[in-house]
């Protein structure tokens, strides 16, 4: 991310959280000018009630944030300790207290571990660097990953140049997201000039068409607050006056800040989805906005949304419901509304087909459209879908938090704290599989969002670790395409595929073997063994591990695009028997020319779970499974995905992977599970209770 000029950051573990980053700093090396918007809610948290009665302000410097203790409803102590800490950083800094913010997230009530962060204060000031992605991190507390973004305008100087400006945005955000003004904690960087007056009427401004129109659950933080610090070294004309420049830099930072909301909707407590409400042809913006939000709101229209339930009724039903309180005058009965693109209502129910419309629903992101006339008001929402893990999240939240003896606090979440019947029935089954799985043999073919998203990385190699330690032998078999895309494309190549193969010449091979095996396997092995994985890395050339032959092709040359011939089962035991996870890049070499030749990762799992006798083969996917009309098929046969190919149920990349599976099931492998991969422990999942989460098929 770029960084605005003058400005540094620092993200370190101060020991309010049992072992991640907890404390930031967000410092610049000249005074800024500050603005902020603070929550609504009457209950503010004690940074909050220091902060909103300082700003705007000039000679600002500093902003120290910590996660994992609110500060909320603390009462004078909480106000004590916010003037304790801002003290600390200003010494530390040599500034005034004057010149630094705080602000903090986690659980409301607790007394905060002031002595903790005087003790880190020193440490952070002395890690700060341009990079904000420590602080970023330090600030989450149930986010499964950081925020952050830029901005970079062209602003005129006084002697008639343009000075390129830089905006720049960390913020947290997944639960308790009710705006009236602001949500959650961001803090907004950026290198212009511009008085502390106009910066306040700019964000604003911005709060309006982003932040304020985010809703992931209906309560509103007691801790929410937006800071913006400007500290003038990009050298433009001081912005203060209404004037092109200043509607300029207003609408980038009012674009950071709707990026930022759309992060914090996709990132909502235990969502799946990200939702986009746009209703237009209201009698103004207030009412298109008040209607979007109570839509994308709506319990029972999230709901629906996390089930991939086409019931555009509850979306109506919310519209007039908001209406009908507020008295607005607008029929939902005479709207026209669009879910996915779809019409399926326009003054009437339009009769779409519900099968089709709820297959276009399984998409990570979600957009409705209401039309209500020709009225002036437009207005776009932002939410998330309603799932199971967001009553887990919140209903645990302080029932299972503790203190510790040194102050801070965590959280208990082991199994012994729930019902006694639970933990029977969970142990149960779960001892019944074990005891089915021990000493049997496991292909994991391991790609798509599993392999982006930090949270899911981490929960595939706990997945890993934990069917070793109950006796399973897995062995993963990793892709990497869109990290080879980026990387050709970083240097200048182009991506090009024939029938979802990519066309492979001598200089892309190199750069295909550098992020497959150099730097994709080299990652993977490390976070395995960071869980105990006992992982081992080896590309298909080692060991000749996977020996192949030039592809062939009717039409165009693929270039260094291969097919195995042979898998050297010798080399995979000597691994196995050492208790050894292998990690397998999908690299082979020349049968008979001793080429590197690149290989579907998905022909390799199915190639080499024939090839050691594997008792599964399970491909992670960015799909829930093999869908039918839009609906998920837990279990088929053979015989039935054979009949999805013929009758053109199965087409484009999945084709590819059906008939790798098929050729699995040929060859002796007595089950393939294909699963969602952007499903948190999908694995575990689908192999250790009675009711999977994707599709299994069996010979």
């Amino acid at each position: 991310m770029k960084i605005p000029q003058g400005f540094k950051f620092a993200g370190l573990h101060a020991g309010i959280k049992p072992n991640r980053k907890d404390l930031a700093l967000v410092v610049s090396e000249t005074p800024c000018s500050a603005a902020g918007c603070f929550t609504q809610n009457l209950a503010k948290a004690a940074p909050v009630i220091d902060g909103e009665a300082r700003l705007p302000a000039a000679n600002v410097h500093a902003v120290i944030i910590n996660s994992g203790n609110a500060n909320a409803l603390t009462g004078p102590e909480g106000l004590a300790d916010v003037k304790a800490v801002r003290e600390a950083l200003g010494a530390e800094l040599r500034l005034p207290a004057s010149a630094v913010l705080t602000a903090s997230t986690g659980v409301i009530g607790h007394r905060l571990p002031v002595h903790k962060l005087l003790a880190a204060i020193p440490r952070a000031v002395a890690s700060l660097k341009p990079e904000a992605e420590l602080a970023a991190e330090a600030i989450l507390t149930t986010d499964t990953r950081v925020k952050m973004s830029t901005r970079t305008v062209q602003l005129p100087a006084t002697d008639g140049s343009m000075k390129e400006v830089v905006l720049s945005a960390i913020c947290k955000g997944s639960g308790m997201i009710a705006p009236e003004l602001a949500t959650m904690i961001a803090v907004v960087t950026t290198d212009a000039a511009i008085t502390p007056q106009a910066l306040a009427i700019s964000l604003r401004a911005a709060m309006a068409k982003s932040f304020n129109s985010l809703t992931v659950d209906g309560d509103m933080s007691t801790n929410d607050c937006v800071f913006a610090l400007a500290n003038g070294l990009a050298g433009n004309a001081v912005l203060s006056d209404p004037s092109a420049a200043l509607t300029t830099f207003s609408d980038a930072l009012a674009d950071l800040c709707k990026q930022m909301a759309k992060e914090i909707a996709a990132d909502g407590e235990g969502a799946t989805k990200l939702l986009e409400v746009t209703v237009s042809g209201a009698p103004s913006f207030e009412i298109a906005q008040d209607l979007a939000k109570a839509i994308a709101g709506g319990s029972l229209v999230k709901a629906a949304i996390f089930g991939a339930d086409p019931n555009w009724g509850r979306i109506l039903a919310a519209a007039g419901a908001r209406a009908g309180t507020k008295g607005y005058p607008v029929d939902p009965s005479a709207a026209l509304v669009r879910v996915q693109g779809v019409v399926v209502y326009d003054r009437a129910p339009t009769g779409v087909d519900a099968s089709t419309l709820k297959a276009r629903m399984r998409a990570p992101e979600i957009l409705v459209e209401l039309e209500f006339g020709n009225g002036p008001g437009t207005s776009t929402a932002y939410g998330c879908d309603l799932s199971y893990d967001y009553v887990k999240i919140n209903a645990d939240y302080t029932s299972l938090i503790v203190p510790t003896e040194s102050g801070g606090v965590a959280k208990d979440d082991r199994l012994s704290n729930y019902s006694p019947n639970f933990k029977v029935s969970l142990l149960v089954e779960a001892l019944s599989y074990i005891q089915k799985f021990t000493g049997t043999r496991c292909v994991i073919k391991y790609g798509g969002a599993a392999m982006v998203k930090d949270s899911l990385k981490k929960s595939f190699c706990n997945d890993i670790s934990l069917l070793r330690s109950v006796g399973l032998r897995p062995i993963v078999v990793h892709g990497g395409g869109p990290e080879i895309t980026r990387t050709l494309e970083k240097l200048g190549g182009k991506a090009e595929f024939v029938d979802g193969m990519r066309v492979t010449n001598t200089s892309d091979l190199k750069v295909v073997e550098m992020v497959l095996t150099g730097s994709i396997n080299t990652e993977l092995v490390t976070l395995l063994n960071q869980e105990n994985g006992h992982a081992v890395g080896v590309s298909g050339k080692d060991g000749g591990l996977l020996r192949a032959k030039k592809l062939q092709t009717e039409g165009r040359d693929l270039g260094q695009v291969g097919e195995i011939t042979r898998v050297n089962r010798d080399f995979l035991e000597m691994l196995l028997n050492q208790g050894y996870v292998p990690v397998i890049s999908p690299i082979g070499i020349g049968e008979d020319d001793g080429q590197s030749y690149n290989i579907n990762a998905d022909a390799v799992a199915a190639k080499v779970a024939a090839a050691i006798g594997a008792q599964k083969l399970i491909y992670l996917s960015d799909v829930a499974g093999v869908l039918k009309a839009g609906e998920l098929v837990p279990e088929l046969t053979a015989a039935d995905l054979r009949s999805l190919l013929a009758d053109g149920t199965i087409q484009g990349g999945m084709k590819a992977k059906v008939l790798s599976i098929l050729e699995a099931l040929q060859n002796g492998v007595t089950s393939v599970h294909l699963i969602d991969g952007r499903v948190p422990h999908s694995i575990i999942g689908e192999l250790f209770t009675d009711r999977g989460v994707g599709s299994l098929v069996s010979a």
